[in-house]
């Protein structure tokens, strides 16, 4: 067979045609390419074999070579008869590699040289190419989207994936998907996933007849064989470079642009640099100030920065001041880098500039370090502190440095100089901006030291060594001068007060800092003091104060310029919609500062009342509030709410923002909890089930990290968005869909029962001081609770029937009650028990009862066992029978007042229920799913599984239960947004009775398709199945909820 047959029949394969020659890109020299934001495209989309990693085909041929086959041996034997069949069931994930491998191995005759070779070419192909590694890290430099679409197939518990997945916004993978190129339906599930359209992406692929198939949907395509010939048509349609890429830089824009030949006629004369070598120039994305660029000259890198073009702000952008203060501060000992030169002449590049020394090495953009354990983030921080103290502590007359700044009233002049800055880019009247700017200047400190002060010491302005936490260089002078230290301590605690999704700075906000190993503010600023050996810094709210006037009056300066094109950020625009935040946050600080003063709060607790739990907030009024604002001025297109009356069936019709967090959700599902449940369910069954798993603790720091946190809270109970994300709990029903799908995920985002219902009635019915002692560290998950409602001598399904009493005693109530079922009370983090008993047995049987707020540490309180389910004890929060008895509780806990408990109980019920029933959902449609893979790789007299007629119907029952059955609930908890609970009484009734049935049908067929497996622990299906038949009890039996829907339908 002809070698060309053979590449044909190999790319049918795994779409793969030549081995890639891929050499380095050549550099540049006669032409330069200019960053234009008109660019035409916004995604790029690859394959995998033969673009990404190299191709099997020569790969195939060289072993073929090596062990005297013919050529095309081997691939003309794998798509021969069964073989064929099974590739092609491996590539669309039905099959796993090691699966397809023993159907080969039955092939005796051939087993011994295909086996071989098929465990050779894994581990030949497992590495990316460098040159196309670095074409994608160049675009996506530029803020392009990138995509993997591949026929791929599953590979030791995981697909065949040897890319690095951070260079990739989409994977699309054939395996996965269940379908494969060149079936059209692949490329448009990758352009969904992408948000492209079409006309708008490049996909490149080595495969003539999978770009056929994109070419028709309107993707421009590019055919790979030669990698370095691909890349260089890629550059033509991009319009930028993909070569020479160098972290933190992209193309330089249009209005950054510098004349190239009279810079190099520079570098030759003043650093010797030689003509015959290219040069190449790119700008860092970093910065919102002096344009900054990075030059590679042959081995030599430099780092030249300058003044921006265009009329300037008085005193601004001294890049002189720079030079002088780096290269003095470098003779001190101070780790900065090396000035080279520095030119005043405007005639070379149109301002001034100097050119540094490139120093390699690790700048932390994001202050959470991700990627670093907690001692290790402590480490930096602790670095961090250190080389500001060496900067505070160089001796300005040695340094040469005594006339840098003028000598004390620092403070004074840097408020008068900020407000004459702000004064000249003013573009409206910021009424918070007003109050600052008259209130620093009667608050100034009375005491000031005078040392060198860095004017923007942030961690993202330091050079850390690649693997010590040692800081090699500290960068961006240009607001350096004489002045008072402790503000550039405060500056470098801005990162604390700012949420992660910050613009310009991204921050620490809603983080646990313990967790992470992160200093607070506090102890950064006790760290400094120490080292400093200087007293504690009292009046650090009004540093903070000033930092943030100080950030606005920066933030209304680059947004000015931004309108007049000479911001050198991309961001800059964005900078104008976050002054007035700022500016609120500046304020916020200072009424903190007047409060020391008078003494009103303790003088050594400055952080600000921003409630570390709320995601989401669109309360504008105050500067407690301020996250939320930033969120708002980023997305207010996204929070439109859908109006009342649509009903939304699909996550594609939710709002935009709250698609976002759908995404997020399921790619944290994907990311972090699917891999996890095993090692989950397993701690379940130790002998240490008791004690709350560190993996699930790590997993809520994680999701509070991204957002993902308290997202129930159902926006009608909490309309000013102070605790939860604000959605609806139409929109919420789709999240917790996904939550849904795995028994441990409700957990991870602290949306699990029963603190969901209880931080729900806190909210709603709990006094300020409850709320304070309760519901905040509920919201921020440290501690968990409990309900204790049911009982075991009573049929508790009707609520009147409880037995528990409640008695007054002078200034407390006296309980005692037998209560079991009470989830969550085995959890040693669980301290608040909700209890229901009754106050008054004489009253009317719904004012009988009253609910009261018990702290589990309370004596009297008595955890007889734990109850299970069907064998499952599900703790560390389990099912607890416990005992109450002469329990003494202070009568400022009872909620709403007494005879209030069964309108408490009810209210309680609805949102609960939505939960309940869309994690049912999630229930089934996971079971359905795994039914699916399972039945696809299973045969059974001598058919598949899934060509069973039995198999076939009990799928499609499935599917159709699981799609009525949600269209339900959405259409409950949409009418509980737009009417009262009472009047969607009849639908949250309905779907209590119909998810629970419909996801015990469904889970079952699963188990039934399954076999003996599906009884097991190796699957989820045995647990969904017990909480599924469960949930027909809990809040109420199926007959409690016929009887409802009965009623109400023979009153209409």
């Amino acid at each position: 067979m002809c070698v060309s047959r053979i590449s044909h029949i190999l790319a049918k394969a795994w779409n793969v045609v030549s081995l890639c020659r891929y050499a380095h890109v050549p550099v540049w020299v006669s032409s330069r390419w200019k960053h234009t934001n008109s660019q035409q495209y916004t995604a790029v989309i690859f394959d995998m074999g033969g673009v990404l990693i190299p191709s099997l085909a020569t790969l195939t041929a060289e072993w073929e070579l090596k062990n005297n086959l013919q050529p095309g041996w081997i691939w003309k034997t794998i798509l021969s008869g069964e073989s064929h069949v099974a590739w092609d069931r491996c590539m669309l994930g039905e099959l796993t590699f090691e699966e397809f491998v023993l159907v080969i191995s039955k092939e005796k005759q051939t087993s011994n040289i295909i086996k071989p070779y098929l465990e050779a070419m894994t581990r030949q192909m497992d590495y990316q190419i460098p040159a196309m590694r670095e074409a994608i890290q160049c675009i996506r430099a530029e803020g392009l989207k990138t995509a993997v679409l591949t026929n791929n197939f599953w590979f030791k518990h995981q697909s065949f994936l040897p890319v690095e997945k951070v260079d990739f916004d989409v994977v699309i993978e054939s395996c996965r998907e269940g379908i494969r190129k060149p079936n059209p339906e692949i490329y448009k599930r990758c352009l969904e996933r992408l948000k492209v359209q079409p006309t708008e992406s490049i996909y490149l692929d080595d495969f003539g007849q999978n770009l056929k198939p994109a070419a028709q949907l309107g993707m421009i395509t590019i055919k790979v064989g030669d990698i370095t010939t691909a890349i260089q048509k890629l550059e033509s349609l991009l319009r930028f470079p993909l070569h020479g890429y160098v972290h933190g830089t992209q193309t330089v824009h249009k209005h950054m642009d510098i004349p190239t030949d009279r810079l190099k006629e520079y570098l030759q004369t003043t650093l010797g640099l030689s003509s015959a070598e290219p040069l190449t120039l790119r700008q860092f994305s970093h910065g919102q100030s002096n344009p900054t660029y990075h030059i590679r000259s042959g081995d030599r890198q430099l780092v030249l920065r300058k003044k921006p073009p265009g009329k300037l702000l008085q005193s601004a952008h001294a890049v002189e001041r720079e030079y002088r203060v780096m290269k003095a501060l470098r003779s001190m000992g101070v780790p900065v880098p090396k000035v080279l030169a520095i030119c005043e002449d405007p005639s070379i590049l149109g301002t001034s500039f100097y050119l540094m020394e490139y120093c390699q090495g690790r700048i932390f953009k994001d202050p959470t370090l991700p990627g670093l354990s907690a001692h290790q983030r402590t480490e930096i921080y602790s670095a961090m502190n250190h080389v500001l103290c060496r900067i505070h502590q160089v001796d300005v007359h040695a340094a040469g440095l005594e006339d840098y700044g003028k000598h004390g009233n620092y403070i004074e002049r840097q408020v008068h100089t900020w407000t004459k800055q702000y004064r000249a880019s003013e573009t409206h009247n910021i009424p918070t901006m007003e109050q600052i700017i008259k209130w620093l200047p009667e608050n100034l400190p009375t005491h000031e030291k005078t040392t060198i002060v860095h004017g923007d010491f942030r961690l993202d302005n330091l050079v850390f060594h690649p693997d010590k936490p040692e800081v090699l260089a500290i960068l961006d002078w240009e607001l350096s001068t004489l002045g008072d230290p402790i503000s550039d301590v405060a500056l470098s605690c801005l990162a604390h007060y700012l949420p992660p999704d910050f613009p310009i700075l991204k921050g620490l906000n809603n983080c646990d800092l313990t967790e992470l190993g992160i200093p607070s503010d506090l102890e950064y600023l006790t760290m400094y003091c120490d080292k400093m050996g200087i007293n504690p810094v009292k009046n650090w709210n009004f540093y903070m104060a000033f930092s943030f006037f100080r950030v606005t009056a920066i933030l209304q300066g680059v947004y000015k310029r931004s309108l007049q094109g000479q911001a050198s950020s991309t961001k800059a625009e964005t900078a104008g919609k976050l002054v007035e935040s700022t500016a609120e946050l500046s304020w916020m600080f200072a009424i903190r500062e007047g409060f020391r003063k008078f003494k009103s709060i303790p003088t050594r607790n400055p952080n600000p009342p921003v409630r570390k739990y709320s995601t989401w907030n669109r309360q504008r009024s105050s500067a407690t509030n301020f996250l939320s604002t930033l969120s708002l001025n980023n997305h207010s297109k996204h929070l439109i709410s859908v109006p009342k009356g649509h009903l939304i069936i699909s996550s594609e019709g939710l709002s935009p923002r709250v698609q976002e967090l759908y995404h997020q959700l399921t790619m944290f599902m994907d990311k972090h909890i699917y891999p996890l449940e095993r090692e989950l369910t397993d701690h379940q069954r130790d002998e240490n089930r008791w004690t709350p798993n560190p993996k699930m603790e790590k997993l809520k720091t994680e999701a509070k990290a991204k957002g993902l946190w308290n997202l129930f809270l159902p926006l009608k109970t909490d309309p000013e968005i102070k605790y939860g994300a604000g959605l609806t709990n139409l929109e919420y029903a789709h999240l917790c869909e996904v939550m849904g799908r795995s028994l441990h995920a409700p957990e991870a985002f602290n949306c699990s029962a029963p603190d969901t219902g209880n931080m729900e009635i806190l909210l709603k019915y709990g006094t300020e001081a409850q709320k304070e002692q309760w519901l905040l560290p509920l919201l921020e998950g440290k501690i968990r609770s409990c309900f204790a409602m049911t009982e075991p001598q009573v049929a508790s399904s009707d609520a009147t029937n409880i037995e528990a009493s409640i008695v007054e005693e002078g200034d407390s109530y006296i309980l005692n009650g037998h209560k079991w079922w009470t989830s969550g009370a085995m959890d040693p983090r669980c301290k608040l028990c909700v209890f229901m008993g009754k106050t008054n047995p004489q009253a009317h049987r719904h004012r009988q009862q009253s609910m009261i707020l018990v702290s589990m540490d309370t004596p009297g309180i008595k955890v007889v066992r734990p109850l299970s389910v069907y064998g499952m004890e599900d703790p560390p929060g389990g099912h607890g029978e416990l005992l109450f008895e002469n329990v003494r509780v202070s009568k400022e806990n009872i909620l709403l007042g007494p005879g209030q408990g069964f309108e408490i109980a009810q209210g309680r019920l609805g949102p609960g229920r939505i939960h309940h029933c869309m994690r049912l959902i999630g229930y089934a449609d996971r079971a359905l799913q795994l039914m699916k893979e399972r039945v696809k790789t299973r045969v059974a007299f001598g058919r598949p599984l899934a060509e069973q007629g039995t198999i076939m119907a009990d799928i499609a029952n499935s599917r159709i239960e699981i799609e009525q059955a949600r269209l339900l609930v959405l259409k409950a908890a949409q009418l509980m947004d737009t009417v009262s609970d009472k009047e969607a009484a009849s639908e949250i009734s309905m779907i209590k009775l119909v998810a629970p049935n419909m996801a015990l049908h469904v889970i079952d067929r699963a188990i039934q398709a399954f076999g003996a497996a599906g009884l097991s622990g190796d699957y989820p299906l045995a647990q969904f199945f017990g909480w599924a038949r469960a949930l027909r009890l809990a809040d109420g039996p199926d007959e409690v909820h016929r009887a409802v829907i009965a009623k109400l339908e023979l009153k209409r």
